[in-house]
């Protein structure tokens, strides 16, 4: 009887669904807004190496407008190729922020809202919707970002799951005026109200940096490693970013 009850928690816990953490746009978020009247072309690349997409390769192309002082609107075109098939559409994906004015809390504080539609081979819902706080603190030369991310299904299979948890830390340490070294912490554990068990919660950690070739012109790369045998398990990033205009 106990080996059958041993044999029946193992299959229950290969059969439960693995968290999923987003794996076309591996950033954490800082604070501050495009400017007013700006432009900001992003794009991510990406490559996993090992795990649950292994051999899958995402580009994204992130543009963003800066409507007001303290509101943006950013748009998304997701593609990707996996072993066998060449570059293809993955999704789209629309994007409003807001931002609280730096004297109004003790912290910084802005908001994201993300809709995206995504192609079934990548994601079984039609439509998604994430909302991302990110809080942002500034301690001695330390720059520390939080982002609690919550997300559900709005149409699909999944649409009466609940809200998933897809935590984003970022801890920054400026190594010289152009170079800033960092440790990024990604992760996904299941259901708001009802988390995976431990080994199959989603948990990376990026050592990278960021390099500004101008103030408008910066380069990420970073490495990405799994703790658990859940997702990807090592992936390579990287985000270049352009703004121009105004």
């Amino acid at each position: 009887m106990r080996i059958q009850s041993i044999a029946c928690g193992l299959f229950l816990l290969c059969a439960a669904p693995l968290a999923a953490q987003d794996p076309f746009e591996i950033q954490v978020y800082l604070y501050q807004t495009v400017p007013k009247g700006r432009w900001n072309l992003e794009t991510h690349a990406n490559n996993v190496a090992r795990g649950a997409s292994k051999g899958e390769n995402h580009l994204t192309f992130e543009l963003t407008r800066g409507l007001t002082d303290y509101f943006e609107l950013a748009g998304y075109l997701v593609t990707a190729s996996r072993p066998g098939v060449g570059g293809e559409f993955a999704a789209w994906r629309v994007r409003p922020r807001f931002r609280i004015p730096e004297d109004k809390l003790p912290f910084k504080f802005s908001l994201a809202t993300e809709f995206a539609f995504p192609k079934a081979v990548y994601e079984p819902n039609d439509v998604t919707v994430e909302v991302r706080p990110i809080f942002e603190f500034d301690i001695g030369p330390v720059l520390l970002n939080l982002n609690p991310t919550v997300g559900r299904a709005l149409r699909g299979p999944d649409s009466a799951e609940g809200w998933d948890f897809e935590p984003g830390v970022r801890i920054g340490f400026p190594a010289s005026p152009k170079l800033d070294l960092s440790v990024e912490y990604y992760g996904s554990t299941g259901l708001v109200q009802d988390p995976l068990p431990s080994a199959l919660q989603v948990h990376q950690l990026f050592p990278g940096f960021d390099y500004s070739f101008t103030d408008d012109i910066i380069l990420n790369m970073g490495i990405g490693f799994g703790t658990t045998d859940a997702g990807n398990t090592l992936v390579y990033k990287m985000r270049f970013g352009w703004m121009f205009g105004g």
